[in-house]
C-alpha cells in the first residue's frame, strides 16, 4: 500500500543549499586523504568499494547540475515526501552508474573539484521552485536539494563505517533536514496519532493508528538519537539490534516499529 498523503513541513531552501555544500565539501576534505589501499577496502553497500562509494556521494551533487543543464520540464511534480519511497525500483540503474563512473573517473579529487564547481555555477542564479527532472520524477529544486541531504549524510555515514578511524563530520542543518524528513516519511507511511517518534534535537513526530493522545505522557513513545534514526529508516540497522544495543528506547504497545523499517534502502 503506497503512503498516505500529508504535508511536507518547509524548509528553508538558503540552508538547504548551504548544507548540502559543507556536507559534500566534508567528504571531499576526507576522500582526498584516503590511501589507495583504503579506497580499495570494501563497504556494507553489496559491492561497491569505498572508491565506488566516494563517486556516488560526487554524483549525488551532480545530479542537481546535471538536473539544471536541461530544460525545464512540465511536470507532474514529485512530492518531496514521495521521493523515500520511490528510489528503491532505481537502485540497479545506480548500481550501473556507479560502477560506470568508477571506471572513468580514477581521479576522485578531480572529479569532486569538478562537481564542485558546476554545482557553485549552476545553483546561485537558479530559483528554489524551478522544475527538474531527477532519477526519480520531476521535482522542485528545494525539494531536491532536501533529498541530498539524505544522500550526503547517509553515505557519509557509509564511508564512516567502511574505513576504520575515520571520521566524517556531520553538518548540523544536513543532518538535521535528513533527520526530519525520514521522519516524516514514517509518519506519512503510518498515518496516525497513537505513537510519538522523538529524534531530538531535530524531529518529534506522531504516527500509527490507534487512540489518539491528547495529554500528558504519550502512552507509546519511541525515542532514538539521529544517526541511529537514519540507520534504522535506511535499513543499516535493524529495529531489534537497535533495541537489544538501547540505541533505541520504545514504550507502549504501539511503539515496535519493526514491522515499518527500513523506509528506504
Amino acid at each position: 500500500m503506497p503512503p498516505a498523503k500529508k504535508r511536507a513541513r518547509t524548509y528553508d531552501p538558503a540552508k538547504t543549499r548551504a548544507a548540502v555544500l559543507a556536507q559534500f565539501e566534508n567528504v571531499r576534505a576526507a576522500v582526498r586523504e584516503l590511501t589507495p589501499e583504503q579506497l580499495a577496502g570494501a563497504t556494507r553497500l553489496g559491492d561497491w568499494t569505498v572508491r565506488e562509494l566516494a563517486g556516488h556521494l560526487a554524483m549525488a551533487v551532480e545530479a542537481v547540475s546535471r538536473g539544471l543543464d536541461k530544460d525545464e520540464p512540465a511536470g507532474p511534480r514529485l512530492a518531496l515526501l514521495d521521493w523515500p519511497f520511490a528510489t528503491a525500483p532505481r537502485a540497479g540503474e545506480v548500481d550501473d552508474d556507479v560502477h560506470a563512473l568508477a571506471a572513468a573517473e580514477p581521479d576522485l579529487d578531480a572529479l569532486y573539484e569538478r562537481t564542485l564547481a558546476r554545482f557553485g555555477e549552476r545553483l546561485p542564479g537558479a530559483r528554489d521552485g524551478r522544475l527538474l527532472v531527477t532519477r526519480v520524477g520531476v521535482m522542485t529544486l528545494a525539494d531536491y536539494l532536501v533529498t541530498r541531504t539524505v544522500e550526503l549524510v547517509v553515505h557519509t555515514d557509509d564511508l564512516n563505517a567502511a574505513v576504520p578511524g575515520l571520521d566524517v563530520p556531520y553538518d548540523r542543518q544536513a543532518l538535521a533536514a535528513c533527520t526530519r524528513l525520514l521522519a516524516d516519511a514514517l509518519a506519512a507511511k503510518a498515518p496516525g496519532a497513537s505513537t510519538e517518534v522523538r529524534v531530538p534535537p531535530y524531529a518529534v513526530v506522531q504516527c500509527v493508528a490507534g487512540p489518539r493522545h491528547t495529554r500528558g505522557t504519550p502512552p507509546n513513545v519511541v525515542e532514538t538519537d539521529p544517526l541511529t534514526w537514519i540507520r534504522l529508516a535506511t535499513g543499516r540497522v535493524e529495529w531489534k539490534a537497535a533495541l537489544d544495543d538501547a540505541k533505541v528506547s520504545a514504550s507502549g504497545e504501539r511503539a515496535d516499529l519493526g514491522v515499518l523499517l527500513p523506509l528506504m534502502r
